[in-house]
């Protein structure tokens, strides 16, 4: 997997692209998510639009990238997964606890709104 970190209006956006398992680029990915925490980095948007693939390991990543934003009072969003990760999503009813935008102006739009 391979990721890109942009950093816009104090909103991080995580540009994944490849397939998203554990591994030791995710693990730098938490790591640098991490570091711009610490920074004050309180909003997050992941751009899914160029995952292939995604197993177990990887909706973990999700998850803990999902935890780590809201247990400092911030939020997550996820930009235009594929229809393979939609279903992954509902089958896990992990849809239920990530909102999903279809664009990175709509994930703007909510990260900004839900910190309000």
């Amino acid at each position: 997997m391979k990721y890109q970190t942009e950093l816009k209006d104090d909103m991080l956006f995580l540009r994944l692209q490849g397939d998203l398992i554990a591994g030791k680029d995710t693990q730098h990915m938490i790591e640098e998510v991490d570091g711009l925490q610490q920074g004050k980095v309180m909003l997050c948007a992941v751009d899914l639009s160029s995952v292939r693939f995604m197993d177990s390991s990887g909706m973990g990543v999700l998850v803990s990238l999902l935890t780590k934003f809201r247990n400092r009072g911030g939020e997550l969003v996820l930009i235009k997964p594929s229809d393979h990760i939609r279903k992954l999503l509902i089958v896990t009813k992990l849809n239920a606890i990530f909102t999903i935008a279809e664009n990175d102006d709509y994930a703007a739009q909510f990260l900004k709104e839900s910190i309000y």
